[in-house]
């Protein structure tokens, strides 16, 4: 691991100390601190103010009970979270995370890597998370109600279109912010559209929202691949996951001339030599919420692989679309010997730091999710436009703005790169680009 500058190794140090215990946060303050040795040494004013150490501090932390009652009549204790990061760009934007494995360590993480992300954008949006350890897999759609209005009768005092504009996330998807938006009209007697983003078309939803996600990530790795003269047609690609994120991502790389063969869910992985059936992968998550092992069941010719890691399975370009440092080191080596070619984060920090080295000592082109996933949260930047003015676009001319934003923020990024000595290296350049932009607003503003 590389030695920190001194004034940054004393702001790490910080963060390790008054966060305990929370390691992916950790992770994710240290990846961006790596990065900006260059940028405090050229612009000493940052350091002066204390712009980095404000940075890691959240604005605000919200931690409460929601207490539900399950179809059997039993009563319910889960922990909900909201963690108000920073917004000096504009309001808090980020998206809420049902699943059994979060914890505040987990929010903090997602809601510092959200302020790069949405900085890189260019759209007007602070960086904010939330979720809960609640865990919808299994729950029915009655029990799923009722959480969320349980959830929302403490959240809805905390947000607002002009203060903090939640969104989907892992186990959040439309059903779930139909639910929660449906609690916060309740509660306000509001029908403000723009308070929650992955709404539904028919009230006040975006085109392209659902598959924004996935569809970004494979506009930028278009991008990456002209870079080298290259582009998806041919290639084989592997995405892990099989959600939202994963099925979008794998459609638009085939719509952009590559083959998905393989995609996992956390159970296992399948292997279609023919290329992933996505019809019949959208029919298997989206309407029945079957485990992959499904997919093999139904489809001749595919294979379903218990345990074992997706990355074992050769590639050209990799998509990590599942969760945090899914991907580790063996894994990255295993890659790189098998002829993979470009990495990009599809998921949140789905790269272990061990991955992320070996990928750039071998010369594979590597995008964090900061830059490579940033098209969700544009389009949901989008969304908001459209609630605000009271219009609604076509899905064409919304994804021609998303492919516009992802380019951007590609080039972007390699400019960063470039100014600061690290041309080439995606991960620097998405640090440096979306910090300064929000340490300028932080200096602009002063201290507050």
């Amino acid at each position: 691991m590389p030695i920190l500058d001194e004034k940054l190794g004393d702001t790490y140090d910080e963060v390790l100390r008054r966060n305990p215990g929370e390691d992916e946060f950790h992770q994710a303050v240290r990846e961006v601190l790596d990065s900006l040795g260059p940028v405090v040494a050229k612009h000493p004013e940052y350091a002066d103010a204390a712009v980095i150490r404000r940075l890691c501090e959240p604005e605000r932390q919200i931690i409460f009970r929601v207490s539900w009652v399950d179809d059997a009549g039993n009563v319910q204790i889960n922990r909900g979270f909201r963690v108000e990061f920073n917004s000096a760009l504009g309001p808090y934007k980020g998206g809420l995370r049902f699943h059994p494995t979060v914890y505040l360590g987990i929010v903090k993480f997602l809601g510092f890597e959200q302020i790069f992300k949405n900085s890189l954008t260019g759209m007007p949006i602070g960086g904010g998370k939330g979720g809960s350890d609640f865990d919808p897999k299994g729950r029915s759609d009655g029990e799923v109600m009722r959480f969320c209005q349980a959830f929302m009768t403490e959240l809805y005092r905390h947000i607002g279109e002009h203060t903090d504009v939640p969104a989907g996330d892992i186990g959040v998807g439309g059903r779930e912010i139909g639910y929660l938006f449906g609690q916060y009209k309740r509660i306000t007697n509001r029908y403000e559209s723009g308070v929650l983003t992955g709404k539904g078309l028919a009230w006040g939803g975006s085109q392209v929202r659902t598959e924004a996600t996935g569809y970004g990530t494979a506009f930028f790795v278009e991008e990456m691949l002209k870079t080298r003269g290259d582009s998806f047609d041919g290639k084989e690609v592997v995405v892990s996951g099989s959600g939202n994120v994963a099925i979008y991502a794998a459609e638009k790389v085939r719509q952009l001339g590559g083959s998905v063969i393989a995609c996992s869910d956390s159970n296992g992985y399948v292997v279609d030599e023919q290329g992933i059936d996505l019809d019949l992968l959208k029919e298997i998550k989206e309407q029945r919420r079957a485990r992959i092992s499904t997919y093999a069941d139904t489809r001749s010719g595919a294979r379903y692989v218990e345990g074992g890691s997706v990355w074992d399975v050769p590639c050209e370009v990799a998509l990590p679309c599942a969760t945090q440092n899914e991907l580790n080191g063996r894994d990255a080596a295993t890659l790189i010997g098998n002829g993979c070619v470009v990495v990009a984060e599809g998921a949140n920090m789905p790269c272990t730091p061990d991955a992320v080295r070996l990928f750039a000592d071998a010369g594979v082109l590597f995008a964090p999710g900061k830059a490579a996933n940033a098209g969700g949260v544009a389009t949901s930047a989008l969304e908001m436009q459209q609630n605000a003015s009271r219009d609604s676009w076509s899905f064409s001319h919304t994804e021609r703005r998303l492919a516009d934003i992802v380019h951007g923020i590609h080039d972007r990024c390699l400019e960063a790169a470039d100014l600061y000595g690290k041309p080439g290296n995606y991960l620097a350049g998405a640090n440096i680009a979306g910090f300064i932009q929000v340490a300028d607003a932080m200096l602009a503003l002063g201290v507050i």
